[in-house]
Parts: C-alpha cells; sequence; structure tokens
C-alpha cells in the first residue's frame, strides 16, 4: 500500500474512504430505510438541520457537501413525510428556509444515539491516541481537499447531463465499466 505513490485502487486515499464509509455506514442505510423509511441523503440533510437550525436550501447543501439539486428533491420527500417544513421569507416569497418538524426532531432524538453507537463501535478498534492522530489527521486532510477544490481550476464542469456518475463506459480488456470502480 502506498499512499504517496499509487499504483491500485487501494493505494487511493478516496477509494479507502468510500470502503470505510460503504461498510461503516451499511448499518445506518438499514436502520434508516428500514425501520425510519429515510434515506442516507435524508438522513444527513435532518443532521444537519438538527445541528444548524432553519436553513435556506443552498446553505442546507453546502453544509450537507451535497449538489444543490439532490437536496431540493430530498427536501420535498422529507416534507412530504412530514420531517421537515418549508419556511417562506416573509418579505420575499420566493425565499424560503427549510426547519425540523416536531416530527423530524423526534426522528433524530431517535436515530442520533443509533448512529453515534455504530461510529463509537467502529473508533473502538482504535487506542485513544490513534483516534487523536486520526482525528487530526482527518482535519488536515478536509482542509487540504478544501484548499484543492478551491484552487483547482478546471476549464470542465461536471454535466451529468452528458455522462458524469451516469456514464457506463465499458473497458472490454477487464469487463468492468467505469461505474464499477468506485
Amino acid at each position: 500500500m502506498s499512499f504517496k505513490h499509487p499504483t491500485v485502487c487501494n493505494d487511493l486515499l478516496n477509494y479507502r474512504l468510500a470502503r470505510l464509509l460503504g461498510s461503516s455506514g451499511a448499518p445506518i442505510i438499514r436502520i434508516c430505510e428500514g425501520r425510519y423509511g429515510i434515506t442516507r441523503r435524508e438522513w444527513r440533510l435532518i443532521a444537519m438541520l438538527a445541528d444548524f437550525g432553519p436553513l435556506s436550501p443552498s446553505a442546507l447543501a453546502d453544509h450537507a457537501h451535497t449538489d444543490r439539486p439532490l437536496v431540493s428533491r430530498a427536501i420535498n420527500d422529507l416534507v412530504d413525510k412530514g420531517l421537515v417544513s418549508r419556511i417562506v421569507a416573509p418579505d420575499d416569497k420566493r425565499r424560503a428556509s427549510v426547519a425540523l418538524t416536531d416530527k423530524g426532531r423526534e426522528l433524530h432524538g431517535e436515530l442520533f444515539p443509533q448512529t453515534a453507537n455504530i461510529n463509537a463501535s467502529v473508533l473502538a478498534s482504535l487506542s485513544e491516541e490513534e483516534l487523536r492522530v486520526f482525528d487530526h489527521a482527518l482535519d488536515v486532510l478536509t482542509e487540504a481537499a478544501s484548499r484543492l477544490n478551491q484552487e483547482y481550476a478546471l476549464t470542465e464542469k461536471a454535466d451529468r447531463h452528458r455522462g458524469g456518475s451516469r456514464r457506463h463506459q465499458h473497458n472490454h480488456a477487464t469487463g468492468t465499466t467505469l461505474s464499477d470502480l468506485w
């Protein structure tokens, strides 16, 4: 394994983090979907609203690190489920914020401790010192990634309508598609 000189997927930080998220997040997804009838994305938005209070959809998308159109669809679903409500700005009817309803706060109160317990179970495999170093490393890496995202100039923009996450380029030599890699 070589993070500094990757030669295979397992050497890539994002791949390893995706594997960790996939493994540690699977029980949370099962609880969200099976017990509460919400998606992982909806849970993330509920958690952000519980942490920050009412937010505009754009601010909610920023806090959740999620695309605005996906957040908009999730908000609609959460409103339909009675977990969030839209609060229209009195001075401008085109602007609104979203907030948890009583039902949404109740769900958060039940689900957050379960999520925290799953996280604690995964982190229990680290010593106190390893946990401190890991926490610091995550802060440093997150800051570096944020800077890179701001500074990295690309002339290309993500265009999911022309490919992006839905493109399935088949590699005949390996028998895989681009979407199989992540």
